[in-house]
């Protein structure tokens, strides 16, 4: 069957299913680049399994004016140090893991390094992430807002961070399982740090 491609919004540390449904498309896969960013998304957050269940990591970002912004645009806000405390965040999770110090330092640097744009920071990141999973995929970008797109696959507002996904997702170790039972649909690295280069064969 001939894949008809599909289109994604760009996220922070995404979610598995959005690694799932990359998996899937891996031969057509077109990232929104032109939309209005849409808060409270996870555009720019992500869920982690903490001690006391599920703990967002948010970006903060500059607000902007009244005038919606494109999501190329919208600048990362450094008023406080998010970067420690999201590194910090990571570490006191996912230390115990099992392959935690296999990818560290490769995430390192994001919290190390800033970077002006929202949307440079997680394409640089999502680029990683590939790597880190073996998933190989062409970015594609798109050039223009388009509202539907009738011949792919439509995934700019699958993806919601408030409400639990319908994803069958089958049960993997996480740290924390034996406090709140098994949280699906966790931000990649979740997955990553639990399974390393199993990851993809679970995706």
């Amino acid at each position: 069957m001939i894949d008809k491609g599909a289109v994604f919004p760009m996220f922070y540390l995404p979610p598995v299913e959005y690694f799932v449904r990359l998996n899937q498309h891996k031969q057509n896969v077109r990232i929104e680049k032109e939309e209005h960013f849409i808060k409270q998304t996870y555009r720019n957050r992500a869920h982690i399994y903490s001690p006391d269940g599920l703990l967002p990591l948010t970006v903060p970002v500059i607000k902007g004016s009244k005038v919606h912004t494109s999501v190329k645009d919208v600048k990362i806000s450094y008023d406080f140090n998010w970067q420690r405390l999201h590194w910090m965040s990571l570490q006191a999770c996912y230390r115990r893991s099992a392959y935690f110090e296999y990818y560290e330092d490769d995430l390192a640097r994001f919290y190390e390094n800033k970077t002006t744009y929202l949307f440079d920071y997680n394409e640089q990141l999502l680029r990683v992430l590939l790597g880190m999973i073996k998933l190989k995929i062409d970015l594609q970008f798109t050039e223009s807002y388009e509202t539907s797109y009738p011949d792919m696959d439509d995934y700019r507002l699958a993806f919601n961070a408030k409400k639990e996904s319908a994803l069958e997702q089958k049960p993997y170790f996480q740290v924390f399982e034996e406090r709140k039972g098994f949280l699906k649909n966790l931000s990649i690295v979740d997955l990553l740090f639990s399974q390393g280069p199993q990851t993809i064969n679970y995706l």
